[in-house]
């Protein structure tokens, strides 16, 4: 089993609250170091972005319904407010 870090898990709390969705389903592909959020079960994009800071946002008529999250190892977690 991995070894799991408690405290910054904990620490990282604070980030996910400060989404405006009450859900969110996640996935990692470790492999390819990409992070995956969606906020609507099920949803079907119709329409995507590319920011900047490579993170492509999903649309579904207009409305966010999840993330895309390229490199997601390399970023750090910044505090929130």
């Amino acid at each position: 089993m991995a070894e799991l870090n408690v405290k910054e898990i904990a620490e990282a709390a604070s980030a996910f609250l400060a989404i405006p969705f009450s859900e969110i389903w996640s996935h990692y592909d470790r492999e390819a170091d990409v992070l995956y959020l969606s906020f609507k079960k099920p949803s079907r994009a119709d329409d995507s972005e590319l920011t900047d800071d490579d993170v492509i946002v999903r649309y579904e008529a207009g409305e966010v319904v999840g993330m895309t999250i390229l490199h997601a190892s390399q970023r750090h977690l910044r505090p929130v407010g």
